[in-house]
C-alpha cells in the first residue's frame, strides 16, 4: 500500500497598500508567485493588481477574491490556448 506525504504549503502574509491604506493579506506562496507574475505581465504593482481584483470581484474576502481570480485567469489561458504569464 503506498502512503501518502503530506507536504505543507507555506502561507506567508504580505503587506500592500490596498484602497489608500495598508492592509495584509495571507497566501500561499505559490499564489504570491502567480501574482506576481501576472503583474508584471500586465506592467503593474501588485498592489494595483490586487486593487483591480477587488473591483472586479464579488467577495468581502480578499484572500479568497484572489485565488479565484488567478483560477480564472489560468482557465482563461487554457481555453484561449494562450502563452506568456500564467
Amino acid at each position: 500500500m503506498e502512503q501518502h506525504q503530506k507536504t505543507r504549503t507555506l502561507i506567508a502574509k504580505r503587506s500592500l497598500v490596498f484602497k489608500g491604506r495598508k492592509t495584509s493579506v495571507s497566501l500561499e506562496e505559490e499564489f504570491w508567485t502567480a501574482l506576481l507574475e501576472i503583474a508584471r505581465g500586465d506592467s503593474l504593482s501588485i498592489s494595483e493588481l490586487v486593487q483591480q481584483i477587488d473591483l472586479d470581484q464579488n467577495n468581502p474576502n480578499l484572500s479568497s477574491a484572489i485565488r479565484v481570480f488567478l483560477l480564472r485567469h489560468i482557465r482563461e489561458r487554457v481555453v484561449a490556448g494562450g502563452s506568456g504569464p500564467f
